[in-house]
């Protein structure tokens, strides 16, 4: 009887066993089929278990591809990447013949052993660029260590897309664009730049999950700043957090024309979910009024384009000569206005304070706004990038103002609250969308 049951037992650990299936897919293996090699020319080969990748002069970036497309999935790897090169590992990405003659496109988890420390963030290759740097995340900018393997997870599960590096949470990306793609390992361009030719990165342990993925998620967490990118739409952490839409994709509601008459027929249309600027009219300006807040929302200009986004905006009416003379966001195609002030460029406060190093996409590419006000301090960022700050207010703030255009405006830009306009310029077609704030 005893050994009937110790039988049954036995047999029930090996069936338990058995039901445990690994749930991870070995990427590498020993069959080179699996992966396709597109657009650049950089030298791939197996090395004892191993994908190693050596750079090459005049070629385009390169990628090693999966020929298997996956849409929700969760993938670890490590990779060991010689400075100074950058590289990344594509996902959910496409080649189409219809798309820049087959170039690679799409979410990218950046690979980045240079200062700038951006392990982990999501660049959008061949497309919107940067979705994620990590700017506001100064613990995943320590996360990578240059001369040693680095382990990253991804977890790619609906919209939303999670990046780690080494354990450290590093992106937190909701987007729609795209559900499914290839995977791809990314050589990156050296252009004839010969010092950097043989460069190698080496990617081991390959490895994902494509069944039951959720199960296997790690918990969600806030301890990273969530980018949203759906479309007009707040994701569930947003409505959580208190943000509210200022557009809504459809309608004029919310908004006025500057003179407080109704929303403009002349110069401003709503079509395909933005509002565009089209020729000459009035600028406009929210319904309600904000003190401090946190104001986001997405902007395309095309070529030769001004405009800007006002905060502050006070007085009754727009017969007062001040009423829309207040501190302004700049947008500007830099390209065709390169000979202006550096005060007068995009992202900077205009005619006082010349942003850092802006991070602009150019025309006819989405760019990404945010103004943070929280009493006297201001920030703007430019495509998740803080481009500058300031203190309203105060000495230096009068000491500025009087060096500027606006040194006869009264206590120019210390209203305590104020609309949020969006400028109407001479010749400039620029679209908004996306727009959504927090009160703070």
């Amino acid at each position: 009887m005893k050994e009937s049951v110790l039988l049954i037992l036995l047999a029930g650990l090996t069936l338990a066993s058995c039901n445990e299936k690994d749930p991870w897919t070995d990427l590498i293996g020993d069959n080179p089929d699996n992966w396709e090699q597109l657009n650049g020319r950089a030298v791939y080969k197996l090395v004892d278990g191993t994908i190693e990748g050596r750079t090459v002069i005049n070629s385009p970036n390169s990628f090693l591809c999966t020929r298997e497309h996956y849409d929700d999935f969760i993938l670890e790897f490590e990779v060991l990447i010689d400075p100074p090169i950058n590289s990344g590992v594509q996902i959910r990405s496409l080649s189409l013949s219809g798309y820049d003659n087959g170039r690679v496109h799409g979410y990218q988890v950046e690979i980045d052993p240079e200062p700038r420390a951006w392990s982990g963030g999501i660049f959008d290759e061949a497309r919107r660029l940067w979705l994620y740097p990590l700017d506001r995340n100064p613990e995943g900018r320590k996360a990578f260590v240059n001369g040693q393997f680095n382990h990253f997870r991804v977890e790619a599960i609906g919209n939303s897309i999670r990046t780690w590096c080494n354990g450290i949470p590093c992106a937190d990306l909701v987007d729609d664009m795209t559900a499914s793609g290839f995977i791809g390992l990314q050589v990156h361009s050296i252009g004839a730049d010969s010092s950097k030719a043989g460069k190698k990165v080496i990617w081991k342990n390959i490895r994902i999950i494509t069944e039951d993925v959720e199960s296997y998620a790690s918990p969600y967490t806030k301890e990273i700043p969530e980018n949203s990118y759906l479309v007009n739409t707040l994701s569930s952490r947003e409505m959580e957090e208190g943000w509210k839409l200022l557009f809504d994709g459809n309608t004029a509601n919310g908004w006025q024309s500057v003179d407080k008459e109704p929303f403009p027929v002349r110069g401003w249309i709503i079509e395909e979910g933005e509002i565009r600027r089209t020729g000459p009219g009035k600028d406009i300006i929210t319904d309600n009024t904000f003190s401090n807040f946190e104001l986001i929302l997405d902007f395309k200009y095309l070529n030769g384009a001004n405009s800007g986004i006002k905060y502050f905006v006070s007085g009754e009416n727009e017969d007062d000569p001040y009423f829309n003379l207040c501190c302004e966001y700049q947008i500007i195609d830099g390209r065709a206005f390169a000979s202006l002030p550096g005060k007068e460029r995009i992202g900077g406060l205009y005619d006082l304070i010349s942003p850092l190093n802006p991070m602009d996409n150019g025309p006819g590419i989405w760019n990404r706004a945010r103004i943070v006000v929280k009493d006297s301090h201001v920030e703007h960022w430019l495509n998740n990038q803080m481009t500058l700050e300031y203190y309203r207010g105060g000495d230096q703030w009068k000491e500025l103002i009087a060096g500027s255009k606006f040194s006869n405006v009264p206590a120019f830009g210390e209203a305590e609250e104020g609309h949020i306009l969006l400028q109407n310029h001479e010749g400039s077609e620029v679209y908004f969308r996306s727009i959504k704030i927090r009160e703070l």
